[in-house]
């Protein structure tokens, strides 16, 4: 099968259950009796959806026996494992609403590698470090996408229960206190992971890249985010910080975060054109 086709595919069994989710959720006054929690054959669909775009992701990151990491390529591969994570996730617990927010921007990100290819091949691809360093890094994006899609579906829950205007799907959330914690524990695992990730590029620049860790806008950003969480997890724990201002310093941090890595790449090959 042509590789645009898994792409287009891929998109459109996102595209499609979004829709669903929408016209079944986010439409129409609150029912009596809410839906509850994922469908049998809604897993199945996500799961197929995941899997094509698995496929896809595989295909662009390993041409060959290379490795290819561009732009385009991390918000796709950010979005899959954010939403592979949220479908393990929705088996324990409550997590509704975030795949109104999540399956959209999936379609949107599976498309950008066959429209954007990059051209960025990873230097040391075959040590063991740089593979742990990789997955620390993917996992610690996706898990606090996952968060600040939380805290978006989280503020706009407010803002509905304040206003008195409720869907099903805002009528079948968890209270905003049990939102809360889930969102804690989500930033409490993915920051460290963020913090091993920033320890492994640190301990191993020099044998992972050859060189010292390069103080750059890369780095400036991965580090303030870093702060940026440490500073909401320890005003979590002594003073209790919650609602407003949770949400946020979380839209904060995870803002720098983007721009750590995707938006470096972002300005090397789209703005610049350059693929190194």
């Amino acid at each position: 099968m042509p590789a645009i086709l898994l792409h287009v595919l891929a998109a459109a069994l996102y595209a499609g259950l979004a829709l669903h989710f929408w016209r079944s959720r986010w439409r129409g006054p609150a029912l009596d009796q809410p839906v509850a929690g994922l469908a049998g054959w809604e897993r199945a669909w996500l799961l197929a959806a995941l899997a094509m775009h698995g496929v896809t992701l595989a295909q662009e990151i390993f041409p060959g026996n290379a490795m290819r990491f561009g732009f385009a390529v991390a918000l796709s591969l950010i979005l899959w494992l954010a939403l592979a994570l949220y479908w393990i996730e929705s088996f324990y617990a409550r997590m509704e609403g975030l795949q109104m927010l999540g399956l959209p921007l999936a379609a949107v990100c599976v498309l950008l590698p066959a429209a954007l290819p990059g051209q960025h091949l990873l230097a040391n691809a075959d040590s063991p470090a740089f593979r742990a360093h990789f997955l620390m890094a993917m996992l610690a994006y996706s898990l606090f996408t996952l968060a600040a899609l939380h805290a978006v579906l989280m503020a706009v829950a407010e803002k509905r229960l304040h206003r008195g205007r409720l869907t099903p799907l805002f009528a079948g959330l968890p209270p905003l206190l049990t939102m809360e914690a889930l969102l804690f524990r989500l930033i409490h695992v993915a920051f460290v992971l963020l913090t091993l990730t920033l320890a492994s590029g640190i301990l191993f620049s020099e044998t992972l890249f050859g060189k010292a860790l390069p103080f750059n806008h890369k780095t400036v950003f991965a580090i303030l985010s870093w702060v940026i969480f440490a500073a909401l997890l320890a005003g979590r724990h002594l003073r209790g910080w919650r609602g407003r201002v949770a949400l946020r310093w979380t839209l904060a941090g995870f803002g720098a975060l983007l721009l750590a890595y995707v938006g470096s790449r972002f300005v090397l090959e789209v703005v610049l054109g350059r693929a190194g």
